[in-house]
């Protein structure tokens, strides 16, 4: 269906599985005019067949894998794609975005999105060149790791003169194959983690997908992105958080600032800090493992770190699973957890879960709940662990369902910590409380990322009261509304960090920073005025390049409260989608560990205030008090009308 608009390739392809019938699938210029691209061009493909009764691995549902229309514009860090099912591991929808560079080449075939659905009945890989689909054999890379698997498909794709074919792609490894519930999605050293999005094309007998061709992503007016792009890069590399800190340890980075604050998770979130934890911090990282930076296509920032494990040059831990494999197993032995994370990467396991599950199991056995031989500290066998899990052998059968499940049945649900099902980010949040909102009202469960990564300014970049619910539940929308539309564009959401006043960021110990600080929590008014009228905000904001490129790029109209607007009305509709397999209220709540259980008995504030957050957010959003949208705000929206919620 061809657009007006550019940054749109204009095609998506509808793909079954079964009868590997191929067809386009219809969406409208009015669709991306509210919908956008990546993760809520997904959820309104979702919305429009899931009625609530289907699970992950059933031939109902789908898989959408999206880009968005700033996806190969050559805008800074726009090489993101997005991958949107329903979650084995949660029963909601859930959202995986990635770097990596299927989505560049999902572009020069020619498509914005493919939607894959039903089952294949024997192993197959996908290659798709220039919008053509072709179905092959996969039997040869079944049980194949995912980097062997990519150098397989290299040598399947090469040329009659002995060139590979440049292409993109996305596989899966043992642990999508044996459906472990967190597997993930990998793309070059790149991986879609969350969710079980591995485990769906698993399921599916999907191993690989590949992209390729020679399409051109239109833009509209390119003299003028150009010369923007030119200062959006300039003001990138000169930003403290972007140009400084990302660049040198990575998000690793931020592990000192997280000791400092209590934020750092440790034994499975008994504790916000770690003794050793200069042992596994970002600055050892950097200074005693790290060979060379890397980065994603046309991405200033670089903040991939590259190690030596085995003799190889490999992708390095980011900061989730250094926290996660380090303080929070108390483990300090930071050539272990390089190590693990290339294991667990090419396993095709999400780090997160993996690590958060493995801590519940050493608690749980501890407790004498569960005798599984697991230990804190004791650490020596996990890779021999993750093998296990990935394989569904022995104790790993039970380790592939995650720790909600495990805790259901060995009991410990107050120390089993997901929210949803989905274990969280190694953010401890009983010192950063509107961090803690959003891991428990997150539409795909506790992360960050989906909520809103409030942390930001409890702690990691500025100091506004940590503790407090004072203003968080409206700067929690608004940051949710914010990320999820740079996720819906296909840029990376560090770009947002260059929004942070880099007075306030170089100066922390500042009268006027200190004085920033102190104002912030009260500022949710004024927040919650922006979130309801954002057309008042009709202007581009010096410090967010991000609205005038998606005008150049796109030809649309879109200002920075349009650009908010955009993002709520994802989200809300991700929520509308939840609804119908039962989320609500009840369902957003984390451990008592972290609301009940003081961090520090001297501090009466040091854990979640969710209730009281919970209700000042459900208004905030427009949510009635089972915290689901109303008839009104979906109105308001343009979500009844536009889709088949």
């Amino acid at each position: 269906m061809t657009t007006t608009y550019g940054g749109y390739m204009g095609r998506i392809l509808d793909i079954n599985l079964t009868t590997q019938e191929v067809k386009e699938y219809p969406f409208s210029d009015r669709e991306r005019e509210l919908y956008i691209g990546g993760k809520t061009m997904a959820a309104k493909i979702l919305a429009d067949h899931l009625t609530g009764n289907e699970t992950a691995f059933s031939e109902d549902n789908l898989l959408v894998v999206s880009t968005g229309p700033m996806t190969g514009s050559g805008a800074p860090s726009s090489s993101r794609f997005n991958i949107s099912t329903l979650s084995p591991q949660t029963g909601y929808l859930t959202s995986s975005n990635c770097g990596g560079n299927f989505g560049y080449y999902l572009k020069k075939a020619g498509l914005d999105a493919i939607v894959l659905h039903g089952r294949s009945d024997t192993p197959v890989w996908l290659e798709i060149s220039n919008g053509k689909v072709q179905f092959h054999a996969a039997d040869d890379l079944w049980g194949m790791k995912t980097s062997e698997t990519q150098a397989t498909l290299d040598e399947k794709l090469k040329l009659p003169n002995g060139r590979v074919r440049k292409n993109g792609k996305i596989c899966i490894g043992p642990a999508g194959e044996n459906k472990v519930l967190y597997a993930g999605i990998v793309s070059n050293e790149r991986v879609a983690g969350r969710g079980g999005t591995g485990a769906v094309l698993g399921w599916m007998n999907v191993k690989a997908v590949c992209a390729s061709g020679n399409q051109e992503v239109k833009v509209i007016e390119k003299e003028k992105m150009i010369n923007h792009t030119q200062k959006w890069f300039r003001y990138l590399r000169k930003h403290p958080l972007t140009g400084q800190q990302l660049p040198y340890m990575g998000t690793a980075g931020l592990v000192s600032s997280m000791q400092m604050r209590g934020l750092l998770s440790t034994r499975n979130y008994s504790a916000g800090q770690f003794d050793d934890f200069e042992k596994v911090s970002g600055e050892r990282l950097a200074e005693e493992y790290n060979i060379v930076n890397k980065g994603c296509l046309t991405c200033p920032i670089r903040c991939a770190r590259t190690v030596e494990v085995n003799g190889k040059h490999v992708k390095g831990p980011e900061l989730e699973t250094l926290v996660l494999l380090g303080s929070n197993l108390a483990n300090n032995n930071l050539e272990a957890i390089l190590r693990w994370n290339y294991e667990l990467d090419e396993l095709g396991m999400d780090t997160i879960s993996t690590a958060n599950t493995i801590a519940y199991a050493m608690e749980a056995n501890e407790k004498g709940l569960w005798n599984n031989g697991l230990s804190f500290a004791d650490t020596e066998n996990l890779s021999a662990v993750f093998e296990k899990i990935a394989h569904r052998e022995g104790i790993g059968d039970e380790l592939a369902q995650g720790s909600k499940r495990l805790s259901e049945q060995y009991g410990g649900k107050d120390f089993a910590i997901h929210a949803k099902g989905m274990e969280l980010a190694a953010y401890e949040p009983r010192k950063a409380a509107g961090l803690g909102l959003g891991y428990a009202v997150s539409n795909r469960g506790g992360c960050h990322l989906n909520g809103g990564y409030l942390v930001i300014v409890e702690g990691l970049g500025l100091y506004a009261n940590p503790t407090t619910w004072h203003g968080k539940a409206d700067l929690t929308m608004m940051f949710q509304n914010l990320m999820e539309m740079i996720s819906a564009s296909g840029q990376c959401l560090f770009t947002s960090y260059a929004m942070f006043p880099q007075l306030l960021l170089n100066h922390p110990n500042s009268w006027y920073a200190r004085l920033v600080n102190t104002v912030i929590p009260y500022c949710g008014g004024v927040v919650r005025i922006l979130n309801k009228f954002p057309q008042i905000a009709a202007i581009h904001l010096p410090v967010f390049h991000h609205t005038k490129a998606f005008e150049y790029v796109t030809g649309m109209k879109m200002p920075f409260g349009r650009y908010l607007r955009c993002g709520e009305r994802g989200y809300n509709l991700e929520r509308e989608v939840n609804r119908r397999f039962g989320v609500n209220a009840g369902k957003d709540a984390l451990p008592k560990r972290l609301t009940d259980v003081l961090q520090d008995a001297a501090d009466p504030t040091s854990k979640v205030p969710l209730a009281k957050l919970k209700k000042v957010y459900y208004r905030a959003r427009g949510w009635d008090k089972n915290g689901l949208p109303t008839k009104r705000l979906l109105k308001k929206l343009e979500i009844e009308e536009n889709s088949h919620v």
